[in-house]
């Protein structure tokens, strides 16, 4: 069976900077995947480079073994990629349900019944009827994962998804993404927070410069030296 992702030999450059440069990630479908490094890795690059929202200069990216570079983002979200965003997009003045409903098609009861599902996974169903600009930015953020999850995406992509959430609002987070995995889910994070990825990933990728120099259990890429010195230099 092909991997869930897979991302082969891709490189992507502004001007004379190489943003991303001939990283190669193979993600097991089910499974729970980071991607770490210092600041201007090619991290963010990388997950619009997966989504479309930049052209690859060379490479190819696979879903479910069936390409999709070259294609448009919304071509992408419709055959399985579901994205957030390290800074937060929810519209203000919708409440928490309608966030949600705005990314749907078809018979608004279904939708509707669908939506209210979701904030009862995260655990917001007695804030569906709340303004989003009036819940706390942890809650926001769990609003942004939902709506994500609206299209019931096979390939998940959360940028940052700790950064900013408080430990409790962040644990009922964390243990959506297991839950998603555990439903057959495949996840690719993003996340700064290494207590985060040492105890939620399964194998993380480590990009440094825009190239990937390491990959492994999350326990075999703590202790590597390539990844300590990109973080603390040698």
């Amino acid at each position: 069976m092909a991997p869930a992702l897979e991302v082969a030999d891709v490189h992507k450059s502004f001007g004379g900077v190489r943003a991303v440069s001939g990283v190669s990630l193979s993600l097991e479908r089910g499974r729970i995947h980071g991607l770490i490094g210092p600041n201007g890795s090619g991290k963010t690059t990388l997950f619009n480079c997966i989504t479309g929202v930049e052209r690859l200069d060379r490479g190819r990216i696979l879903l479910d073994g069936e390409p999709i570079h070259g294609l448009q983002p919304y071509e992408i979200a419709r055959r399985g990629v579901g994205r957030t965003f390290q800074m937060i997009r929810v519209f203000p003045e919708l409440t928490a349900l309608e966030n949600l409903l705005v990314v749907t098609r078809g018979p608004r009861a279904a939708a509707e019944a669908h939506a209210r599902e979701l904030l009862a996974f995260v655990r917001l169903q007695d804030l569906a009827g709340e303004y989003a600009g009036n819940l706390s930015y942890g809650q926001q953020k769990l609003v942004e994962f939902v709506r994500m999850l609206m299209r019931d995406p096979s390939l998940v992509l959360l940028d940052e998804p700790a950064a900013g959430v408080n430990r409790t609002l962040l644990n009922e987070l964390l243990d959506a993404v297991r839950r998603l995995r555990d439903a057959g889910k495949t996840v690719l994070l993003v996340e700064h927070d290494m207590k985060v990825v040492m105890g939620l990933c399964e194998t993380v990728f480590v990009l440094d410069h825009g190239e990937k120099i390491a990959e492994g259990p999350p326990g075999v890429i703590q202790s590597d030296q390539r990844v300590i010195e990109a973080y603390f230099g040698r």
